[in-house]
């Protein structure tokens, strides 16, 4: 049974407070786009756009508030793919101490850099944050370090737990939050104050299908692991919830829902071109949950975790994202090797306001090139729709295209 004493109303208004000296106003954004997908009306809250580019800020302070004078100078040390590292590094900073944070050697490198940037130590090790985590533990038992840990501590939850302030605060009607899951922390801190605020107010957690760690949890009763994780979420890939916070999940928590990657990339796109921000996989998991909340007409919260992502895996969602969407596409054409062809094609697809990117001609295809040569083309499109009446305009001139592999 959770234990309400270690997450009252009074620690979390002490938070609230504590809070407010590190983090930024993330004030509501309500959204047209996301609103009329869902039959609701969609509030963003944006922790993207915190200082260090996620909410992990303020469960990381609050916690190092707590600490004595001297847990806090014999060092911090923490596990993290990456946001609760920039959290802790920051209020370490702030407190004049030392930081050491072990990060999965997969973190992306502009977690890693503006982690040191902070001026933490930084150790890459392991492929996902469980291994991590298991190394942080070690070098803080030889070295005497204080642990801070990303999720399954009351008073980093609790800290996390202030975005539910700050949301009914600047909503009192809300109906429901939608809350990303990866270890807990965040869907703990937010649930449990949302509850003790108003009973009514559903709290939603979300989880990357490929890392439902803490669904199987809540399926068996008691914390489980899974054997392995798969997931472009990163923030999000944990194979065991945490301990000590699972009884509050489990009161708290109305629902989880799972998401596939596919959802996250296609999300990251609605969210660039929509709002024009920046939301890591991890922090899209809120609004990607949307089109599987059977409800119509609620007043809805996605907390947007986070917005750390580097360039390399911004380039490669948004291209997965516009293929998806049928926004670009490959086609292959067989045409007589002769002059005027590949102006012949041009023209047809110009005639519809297909957009071509790249053309490969293939003189090989066949040995009778008299015949047949292969000409593929990438082309833009406007969606699935506009790609139908590109394919069906080369139908009818004669040619036969076929979709193929897009790699732009």
């Amino acid at each position: 049974m959770a234990d309400d004493s270690k997450m009252t109303l009074d620690k979390f208004e002490e938070a609230y407070e504590d809070v407010k000296k590190v983090t930024l106003e993330t004030k509501l954004i309500y959204s047209d786009y996301f609103s009329n997908l869902s039959g609701n009306k969609v509030y963003l809250k944006p922790e993207n756009l915190q200082r260090t580019g996620a909410y992990k800020v303020r469960g990381a302070y609050y916690k190092i508030t707590t600490l004595s004078d001297d847990e806090r100078k014999k060092g911090l040390i923490t596990a993290s793919a990456g946001n609760h590292a920039q959290g802790v590094a920051y209020a370490a900073k702030a407190y004049g101490v030392k930081a050491t944070i072990v990060m999965p050697t997969s973190t992306p490198l502009i977690k890693v850099n503006r982690t040191k940037a902070l001026g933490a130590e930084v150790v890459l090790h392991g492929n996902v944050f469980d291994e991590a985590y298991e190394h942080a533990l070690e070098l803080a038992k030889e070295n005497g370090y204080t642990m801070v840990h990303p999720f399954d501590d009351l008073d980093v939850a609790t800290g996390q737990g202030t975005i539910a302030m700050e949301i009914i605060k600047e909503l009192p009607t809300v109906d429901y939050i939608l809350v990303p899951i990866g270890g807990g922390g965040l869907a703990t801190g937010v649930s449990t104050l949302a509850k003790l605020l108003n009973p009514k107010i559903k709290v939603i957690g979300v989880e990357p299908a490929g890392a439902n760690c803490m669904q199987e949890s809540l399926k068996a009763g008691h914390v489980v692991t899974l054997p392995t994780v798969n997931t472009i979420a990163d923030g999000t890939a944990v194979k065991k919830p945490g301990e000590k916070i699972f009884p509050y999940i489990s009161k708290n928590i109305d629902e989880i829902i799972t998401v596939p990657d596919e959802d996250l990339v296609v999300s990251f796109l609605d969210m660039v071109e929509n709002h024009k921000m920046v939301v890591e996989n991890s922090g899209l998991l809120s609004v990607a949950a949307l089109k599987q909340l059977d409800v119509k007409d609620k007043k809805v919260a996605c907390v947007l975790s986070g917005g750390n992502m580097d360039i390399i895996t911004m380039s490669s969602v948004v291209q997965q994202g516009l293929i998806m969407r049928d926004r670009i596409f490959t086609v292959s054409v067989l045409l007589p090797d002769k002059p005027g062809e590949l102006s012949r094609v041009s023209g047809i697809i110009a005639d519809v306001n297909g957009n071509v990117i790249k053309l490969e001609h293939n003189q090989f295809v066949s040995i009778n090139r008299s015949a047949a040569v292969e000409l593929r083309i990438t082309l833009e499109a406007f969606g699935t729709e506009h790609k139908e009446q590109i394919m069906n305009a080369l139908n009818e001139n004669g040619y036969q295209p076929r979709i193929v592999r897009t790699n732009i």
